[in-house]
């Protein structure tokens, strides 16, 4: 019976561990304090060295619940990336996930070295260890402190946090095989890496293929379909895994393609996986908490803070400008993504493997991990909106989004049910505007359920209901927003043709009869001004596209939500000539771009 009783309390006391971590994220996010940490916090002040006085040094447990955790963070990560956002940021993103962890590591470990006394081997293993940027810290950070990322800079930290957990613990498992062995060939690491990220790919595209036809061809009970998702993408994980091959790329890679494809309850889907990560997340945090010791940490903190401030302020930023230097990302851009490298749960994860394995000074890695991973956090995770802001990459999210309703229709994968308030000054009401791939269904009013037809005129309060592509869906949010009153144009300014900012290049390509490029042609007139203006934008801003001129109207909510559009016959014929440094300064962006090759 004791041994049952031991069991109770350990379930009791992780239970109410977890749900204090829950409870504690109301008071972060009321202080903007950053959410991890404190989850971090709790799980130390619950250990041995804390109020709780809890012994728990099971590392293998850790690594297990680390490891399922990490997987679903990465599946869930892949599921919400789109194939279109991603396309023209991809090789940056890759390069900066390969290329710029390895020099992250290598710049870091000279520091680490003669702070820690210890041989290069175990240096580079620190580097390899802090190396990568944690996905779930950068986007959580990100949401709860109300940024909209450019769409350009949020699609690279996107896909970099993403993609380089996998090579870094490639990175850190080859340095443990060398420090456990004692030697290893450059020839076997090749070997090694290469079967892991092609084994890894392989697996994740078979996987995610078999996932999407089962839920289109299997007819599961209703209410299983998100559970049969998040398994299948644990299966995925532990098949590569097994085959020696990269599980976290695999589940990374299965998520998109069954993110990016029609597939049944994909909403139900999204909605359990995000509370499944954020459950994940917590525990994971609570347990490297309670793993720590805070009087053994401080045997190697003023090495730890060196390592720490050098990743962040040289290592980091000497990486992404050199990782991206061939590619067309400005100053701002860059310096942003230098220091939104956060390091989270990756970095005491990837530490725990040298204890795991029974390596000397394991210990010593772990600690120093976990200051890096406190000062990432402290510094950078709370000076993330302030940075974002000064650098002009990121606006605030003033405008709340009208509250969309998502229904998936049995039997069918084109079409999905989407439901909206009706506001007082949507577009849709003010000028009954709707896309020509949606088709209104229902509508009700004061409780009853009318046709379209009956319901003619549509009003205020009514609530319409739409059948919609699900890729497509989100892009409706924009007809049932309320609308910013605009004054009226300047005609000097604006000539007579004047459009809204969520107008997209496409539809001004197909009514003016100009060439817009096929990468940016999902863009809004408000994102290309968000990605092109190398500031904040202001009333009179002016941008180029194609033989048009676009002229920011209005700004609301920080954005650009009126365009104006200048045609070649508007423009003053009797402008002056451009000045000598003009002309250099475009003969230079020519031959870059021409070198580059973009």
């Amino acid at each position: 019976m004791a041994s049952l009783d031991s069991v109770s309390i350990a379930i009791l006391l992780g239970s109410v561990l977890v749900m204090a971590g829950i409870l504690s994220s109301l008071l972060a996010l009321r202080f903007g304090a950053p959410l991890l940490l404190v989850f971090l916090f709790v799980g130390m002040a619950a250990g041995e060295n804390g109020p709780g006085g809890l012994r728990f040094d099971d590392v293998r447990t850790t690594y297990l619940v680390g490891s399922l955790a990490l997987a679903l963070i990465l599946f869930d990560g892949g599921l919400k990336t789109r194939f279109q956002s991603i396309r023209t940021v991809l090789a940056p993103s890759i390069v900066l996930a390969t290329v710029g962890v390895l020099l992250t590591a290598l710049i870091t470990a000279p520091v680490a070295k003669y702070g820690l006394n210890i041989g290069w081997p175990e240096a580079l293993l620190v580097g390899a260890v802090v190396a990568s940027t944690d996905a779930a810290a950068v986007f959580l950070l990100v949401h709860t402190q109300g940024l909209r990322l450019r769409p350009r800079v949020g699609a690279t930290l996107e896909v970099e946090s993403g993609t380089n957990d996998p090579f870094a613990i490639f990175l850190t498992l080859v340095l443990v095989e060398l420090l456990s062995i004692g030697q290893s060939s450059s020839l076997h690491v090749a070997v090694q890496f290469a079967r892991e990220v092609f084994l890894g790919g392989l697996i994740g595209v078979t996987g995610a293929w078999l996932v999407v036809l089962a839920l289109n061809r299997v007819s599961l009970p209703q209410g299983l379909h998100a559970p049969f998702v998040t398994t299948a993408a644990l299966v995925i994980f532990g098949i590569a895994q097994i085959c020696h091959s990269s599980g976290f790329l695999a589940v990374y890679v299965a998520g998109m393609l069954i993110g990016n494809r029609p597939t049944r309850a994909h909403n139900s889907v999204v909605a359990f996986l995000d509370a499944a990560t954020w459950l994940a997340q917590i525990v994971m945090f609570v347990m490297l908490g309670l793993l720590v010791s805070p009087s053994r940490t401080l045997e190697t903190v003023i090495p730890a803070i060196g390592v720490a401030l050098v990743l962040m302020l040289v290592a980091r930023p000497v990486a992404v400008f050199l990782c991206l230097a061939p590619f067309r990302f400005n100053w701002r851009e860059r310096t942003f993504i230098a220091w939104v490298g956060l390091r989270g749960a990756v970095a005491i994860f990837l530490a725990s493997i040298p204890m795991l394995v029974g390596l000397p000074n394991a210990q010593v890695y772990f600690d120093v991990a976990f200051v890096v991973v406190i000062i990432s956090l402290l510094l950078q995770g709370w000076t993330l909106a302030s940075a974002a802001r000064w650098l002009h990459v990121a606006l605030p999210r003033a405008d709340r989004g009208p509250r969309r309703v998502e229904l998936d229709l049995p039997g069918q994968l084109e079409q999905q049910l989407v439901g909206y308030p009706v506001r007082a000054n949507s577009l849709f009401l003010k000028r009954g505007l709707i896309p020509s791939w949606s088709k209104p269904t229902l509508v009700i009013r004061d409780e009853k359920i009318l046709s379209p037809v009956e319901a003619e005129p549509v009003v205020k309060g009514d609530y319409l209901y739409l059948l919609a592509p699900p890729e497509k869906a989100e892009a409706l949010d924009r007809f049932f927003v309320d609308m910013h009153l605009v004054p009226a144009p300047d005609p000097h300014l604006l000539g007579d043709f004047m459009m809204p900012g969520d107008v997209t290049l496409r539809d001004v390509a197909d009514t003016y009869g100009i060439n817009v490029p096929p990468s940016d042609a999902h863009l809004t007139l408000a994102d290309y001004f968000d990605i092109h203006l190398d500031h904040a934008p202001r009333v009179g801003a002016t941008l180029p596209l194609d033989s048009i001129v676009l002229v920011a109207r209005h700004i609301g909510g920080a954005r650009v939500s009126v365009v104006g559009l200048r045609l070649p016959e508007d423009e003053d014929v009797s402008a002056p000539p451009p000045s000598r440094r003009a002309v250099a300064k475009r003969k230079l962006a020519r031959a870059w771009s021409w070198l580059i090759g973009a």
